[in-house]
């Protein structure tokens, strides 16, 4: 666009060079003005504007400039009477210049350089500005990644600490089944280990590694408490954020089973088209006081894993029922 649009410039006296109306020398001295206007637009691009007028010191950038067009359009007037003199006699032409004439031809020369370094301002602010912008995203970007490996990195080690205990627990009770329990869960650190650094995973793999660890739950539950797990998937192979849900299935395991009265733990997960519904329903016995196991970070961070997969691309509600018996929680997701 420079290359084009400065061709355009010193290329325009050349409409006068029609048989003998100008000859090349002349051409050459008529380049003075776009060349000036040059001087005048790239000073203010590549000088003026990023080192005085962006870092504030607008004082300097004015001052400089108005010095740089009086005495350019000064030289330009001298340059170009000069060049009349040279190439057209007086003699031949229509009406010599007046003073008048010549404070209008400076006035119009003033506005042109004027023009020119406000294009260049203009120009290199928008630039500026996109440039800050691109930067400003690309950190923002940065910034979520870092957020989301850094929950990664929480998600792991907790999942892991509730998911040895249960074994542990269960070692006491039955090897056979303990063995089994380990194998159950050597499956879910697979899948934690490769799946897990991925933005997106396919929905078939979350969906298995939630019915590992849910048969996982199940081995040391007592014949007490119900647990299902329904799924009503249109298209398996969609892409969704890895261990997204996995917090929620933990709190139901945790809160929700009681080892002496009838309990249960009942999840739905729905997608239809970009439409994900994961529900989540399970009996209350909240913790008391004193029992501090996990902090309560499990869902603090599904609520800042979705509003950084699924920015206003969510809707997360939970309840109570009005005798504190069940919970609910319903996530639905646009992806």
């Amino acid at each position: 666009m420079h290359i084009v649009f400065w061709a355009f410039m010193f290329l325009s006296p050349m409409q006068y060079m029609r048989g003998t109306g100008m000859s090349m020398i002349q051409y050459l001295m008529n380049c003075m003005s776009p060349l000036l206007m040059m001087v005048v637009f790239y000073s203010n691009y590549k000088w003026l504007t990023p080192k005085y007028f962006v870092s504030g010191k607008h004082r300097y950038f004015t001052v400089i400039n108005f010095v740089m067009i009086v005495s350019f359009s000064i030289f330009l007037h001298y340059w170009m009477d000069y060049t009349r003199d040279l190439f057209q006699p007086v003699v031949m032409r229509y009406r010599v210049p007046d003073t008048l004439d010549d404070f209008l031809f400076f006035v119009r020369d003033c506005i042109n350089f004027c023009i020119f370094a406000t294009a260049a301002t203009c120009i290199k602010l928008a630039q500026q500005w996109i440039w800050a912008d691109k930067a400003l995203k690309a950190a923002e970007s940065a910034k979520v990644a870092a957020e989301l490996g850094n929950l990664r990195s929480q998600i792991n080690p907790h999942f892991l600490l509730n998911t040895l205990n249960n074994i542990y627990a269960l070692t006491a009770i039955d090897t056979d089944r303990a063995q089994n329990a380990i194998q159950q869960l050597s499956k879910l650190l697979r899948h934690m280990l490769y799946d897990n650094q991925e933005a997106e995973v396919p929905l078939k793999d979350e969906i298995t590694f939630l019915d590992n660890y849910i048969n996982l739950m199940k081995i040391r539950l007592p014949k007490t408490v119900d647990v299902q797990f329904l799924r009503d998937v249109q298209n398996p192979d969609i892409r969704v954020a890895p261990l997204m849900f996995i917090s929620l299935v933990e709190n139901a395991f945790k809160h929700g089973i009681s080892p002496t009265e009838p309990s249960f733990v009942h999840i739905t997960l729905t997608q239809k088209g970009n439409d994900l519904s994961v529900t989540i329903e399970n009996s209350n016995y909240p913790k008391s006081e004193d029992d501090r196991s996990g902090h309560g970070i499990g869902l603090q961070q599904v609520q800042r894993r979705l509003d950084l997969s699924y920015y206003n691309r969510y809707e997360w509600t939970q309840n109570v029922s009005d005798d504190g018996t069940i919970y609910s929680s319903n996530i639905k997701i646009k992806l």
